[in-house]
């Protein structure tokens, strides 16, 4: 996986929505949860977890939608693009990596809620959770993670 020359950005499909990510993600993930079936249209969403001092919204506006609950679905005002997901207590933003003009960050390093996936969906993450990783494997996922990409 090649490392972008930052910073990168992104859009929404009508392109009102610009994003950029100026700190390389501290890890990339696909979800197989239902929810994430149902916001995505699809088996799995894909995530760059970016530390939320390097990300910034450049141009459009956004709105919450799905849940409008604990977590903040971010999405384009105009064309409904699923851009970010933010939690207030988090210090980082949950980007959805296909968003970038780049598509360096759309491969999954880990894979969650395994159990809830399509029977038919498989990506090439190197690790797989039942449901989201503990807390304190995120450390040790994360150092694997920059390992990987430093060694390009």
């Amino acid at each position: 996986m090649s490392i972008p020359i930052l910073p990168i950005e992104g859009s929404c499909m009508c392109h009102q929505c610009r994003m950029r990510v100026s700190v390389a993600p501290i890890i990339t993930m696909a979800c197989h949860c239902k929810g994430c079936q149902k916001l995505s249209a699809s088996a799995f969403s894909l995530t760059a977890m970016v530390p939320a001092a390097g990300f910034e919204l450049i141009a459009g506006k956004t709105k919450i939608g799905a849940l409008h609950g604990a977590i903040p679905y971010i999405y384009c005002a105009n064309c409904l693009n699923w851009l970010y997901t933010e939690l207030s207590s988090a210090p980082f933003v949950n980007v959805r990596s296909t968003m970038f003009d780049v598509p360096a960050w759309s491969t999954p390093f880990i894979e969650s809620n395994v159990g809830e996936k399509l029977a038919w969906a498989t990506t090439p993450a190197k690790r797989s959770f039942e449901k989201f990783p503990d807390p304190h494997q995120y450390g040790p996922l994360m150092a694997e993670f920059a390992a990987l990409q430093a060694s390009g």
